[in-house]
């Protein structure tokens, strides 16, 4: 779900409008904040890669083509930032797309808050999946969060990584897996190994989600479903999963940090000008 500037918009930035590049950043600063925030949960970090991603692309918007939306071009360069980050040591070890699971999916495990015991217990929750966030490995979880999270496409998380859809999708579902798993206690799921005439379930429906899945395996997974009581709790415990993610709390891009980018996007500016 990138962002697409108008035409117009896009051709005065990368002209040299100063206005027009700051209106289109300004639409990307939730998504690069959140992105950064979803990998190292730490908010100086988080703020660090917005203002380098903003100053980066301030520099080279020249360059973008338009082949990717501009949401998916500027995650690449977030992406980096974030590595770097990481090298340096700061980080904490019907259709079927994912994010059309609604909800409303998860009653009786996301609370909406109605009264303090519910909003606490809402808070605890989230903490839990933040936690369970940072318990995955890097490029497993970069793929969860740009997927399931920020809601890019397979192909558009493929273009941020540069690998393959393939390697993307494999990823994707290991993630979901391993999400599931450490969110299995609050969810109350099953964790016992499935029977030897089980199909895998986890995997089946991550796959489903990902149109991988043939109508004839579906129909066949939805009827062992119906008869395996054990099999149907661990599916609907990953439906739970994923409809956490998608319900996960957008982070505020604080005043002082927006201006703090609108000051160091004008200071680029006027040095680049000095230097013509």
């Amino acid at each position: 779900m990138g962002y697409s500037p108008s035409p117009s918009l896009l051709q005065a930035a990368q002209a040299g409008d100063r206005a027009a590049l700051e209106e289109l950043l300004a639409e990307e600063q939730a998504r690069i904040f959140r992105f950064g925030m979803k990998m190292c949960r730490q908010q100086q970090d988080a703020e660090d890669i917005l203002q380098e991603t903003m100053l980066a692309a301030s520099r080279s918007i020249g360059t973008f083509r338009g082949e990717s939306s501009l949401s998916t071009w500027l995650y690449t360069i977030a992406r980096s930032f974030c590595m770097k980050k990481r090298r340096q040591g700061k980080f904490a070890p019907s259709t079927f797309e994912s994010l059309e699971v609604q909800a409303g999916e998860v009653e009786g495990v996301v609370c909406r808050g109605k009264t303090p015991d519910e909003e606490a217990q809402n808070r605890e929750l989230q903490e839990v999946l933040k936690d369970a966030l940072q318990s995955l490995e890097p490029e497993v979880r970069e793929v969860l969060v740009l997927r399931d999270m920020e809601g890019l496409k397979a192909s558009e998380v493929a273009q941020v990584l540069a690998i393959g859809v393939p390697a993307v999708k494999s990823r994707l579902h290991r993630a979901r897996k391993a999400l599931r798993e450490a969110l299995a206690p609050i969810l109350q799921a099953p964790l016992a190994e499935r029977a030897a005439i089980c199909p895998d379930v986890l995997a089946g429906y991550s796959q489903q989600l990902e149109g991988e899945l043939s109508a004839h395996v579906c129909a066949e997974m939805e009827k062992h479903l119906e008869s395996c009581p054990t099999c149907r709790a661990t599916c609907d415990s990953l439906k739970q999963t994923l409809a956490l993610c998608s319900a996960y709390p957008d982070e505020e891009v604080p005043q002082a940090v927006q201006e703090s980018v609108r000051i160091a996007l004008k200071g680029a500016a006027r040095r680049t000008s000095n230097t013509r």
